[in-house]
């Protein structure tokens, strides 16, 4: 039974509120990582194991490649990513043409799992390890989150998806932020625990594994499956290469869908690479303590709370269209001023962290639920497989970028102000997209599948 089959009865209605609520949770599930691992503790500490393992002129050399060693972390988030653009669009079709959505997003969510909790093991000069384990947790992060947001268009009804994924980013800050206190305990408190600095900082990073593994057993428990398998077993897979293909060839026929996705393809680099760099510029560039960076991350999440929900009415009044472009503006300038934060002044650091808590879960959670109405019935984890990409993906392009400019310049104010071209682009590729007549075709489309 879809959401707009069970419409009609309380019954139903009641189902599709429960089933909502367990799809919230893989949000409070993976949230950790991004919130723990991706933003607060890897990027200064696997920093840390590369300068610790460089040569005499600050290089490491992985794969034979000359790297700056503070550039390394950014070029492991970037590689993570490239690698997911492949990975994702395949299960996402694989999901489809097995009809079994739940395993493949259970399998992807356990691999990650268990590679986040192997970053207890990293410690000394082993970076390479610390690369191999970011990039397996970031690519089954971001498939297992393909096919979760998939689900969307199946439990919510078109009206109610800005709120419901306004919900879930909601629900993922209320995690990130409870854990992060827990974090700030263990780290304020290791010497009186009798563990060292950098034993404090692994604990940390394996109990966002931990986390992620023990929630996700909520959705694959409350999600339904829906459609019969076109495939099981092996045949899916090339079923889903072959299917894959015809999805990007499909997509092709259906330019506005199109046109959101390279809005949201460029405007989205922007906003993951600010995600998971600020805790190595607050650190190498402003010498702000770890204490320090973890506040400022709690802070962030605290406020995305209020401001996932906020954005999601203003949604209600003004449009979700005009809200995310609000939220660019705003990006615009946050990002901007960054460039100019004194170092050793945490009062600064910390009004930055707030301006982007209020703008984080909204464009985000306003980006999926806009995203949500123009997939076509039956092929929704195959589209948000591709919308994952432009989510993952693509953010390769940002890291890249602030890798490089450090690489050259030794400056990570030049790289975190080369982040702007992202927002700025995306706003004007967003301002061109006529996302009502975008959405009138994807309902009809859809009531021909009917």
């Amino acid at each position: 039974m879809s959401a707009r089959e069970g419409n009609g009865t309380a019954g139903g209605t009641n189902a599709r509120r429960r089933e909502q609520r367990s799809w919230y949770v893989y949000d409070f599930a993976t949230a950790v990582f991004n919130v723990s691992v991706i933003t607060v503790f890897l990027g200064p500490y696997l920093t840390g194991i590369a300068k610790a393992a460089a040569d005499a002129h600050g290089y490491v050399h992985p794969l034979g490649i000359p790297v700056r060693a503070g550039s390394y972390f950014a070029y492991a988030i970037s590689a993570s990513v490239l690698l997911s653009v492949l990975v994702m669009p395949l299960a996402g079709a694989v999901a489809d043409r097995t009809g079994r959505k739940k395993p493949v997003m259970g399998l992807f969510a356990y691999v990650g799992a268990a590679a986040t909790a192997g970053l207890f093991f990293l410690s000394g000069d082993r970076y390479l390890l610390g690369g191999a384990l970011l990039i397996i947790a970031n690519v089954s992060y971001g498939a297992s989150f393909a096919v979760y947001n998939a689900f969307l268009p199946q439990i919510a009804e078109p009206q109610e998806r800005d709120t419901v994924s306004s919900h879930g980013w909601a629900c993922g800050y209320v995690a990130g932020s409870s854990v992060l206190v827990l974090n700030l305990v263990l780290f304020l408190n290791h010497a009186a625990l009798g563990v060292s600095e950098g034993a404090a900082v692994r604990l940390c990073l394996a109990s966002a594994g931990v986390w992620w593994a023990l929630f996700t057993l909520v959705p694959l428990r409350g999600l339904r499956e829906r459609g019969a398998p076109a495939a099981d077993g092996p045949a899916a897979v090339g079923q889903g290469l072959r299917q894959l293909a015809a999805t990007l060839r499909d997509l092709r026929s259906h330019p506005l869908t199109l046109s959101f996705l390279l809005a949201y393809l460029i405007y989205n680099d922007g906003v993951q690479t600010v995600i998971s760099q600020a805790s190595l510029y607050g650190s190498q560039q402003l010498g702000l303590g770890q204490t320090t960076l973890i506040c400022a991350v709690l802070l962030v999440q605290v406020l995305a709370i209020a401001g996932a929900l906020l954005l999601g009415r203003l949604a209600r009044r003004y449009g979700a269209k005009r809200t995310v472009l609000g939220s660019l503006v705003a990006w615009t300038l946050t990002v901007g001023a960054g460039y100019f934060l004194p170092a050793h002044r945490p009062a600064w650091f910390f009004v930055l962290a707030a301006a982007i808590g209020m703008v984080l879960g909204g464009s985000q959670a306003l980006s999926r639920s806009l995203f949500s109405q123009l997939v076509p019935r039956g092929k929704e984890a195959e589209y948000f497989s591709v919308y994952q990409v432009s989510d993952r993906g693509t953010s390769w392009v940002g890291p890249l970028l602030f890798g490089l400019a450090f690489q050259l310049t030794g400056s990570y104010r030049a790289a975190i102000v080369s982040l702007v071209v992202f927002f700025v682009a995306g706003f004007v590729l967003l301002a061109r997209v006529p996302v009502g007549r975008a959405v009138a075709e994807a309902a009809v489309r859809d009531a021909e599948l009917i």
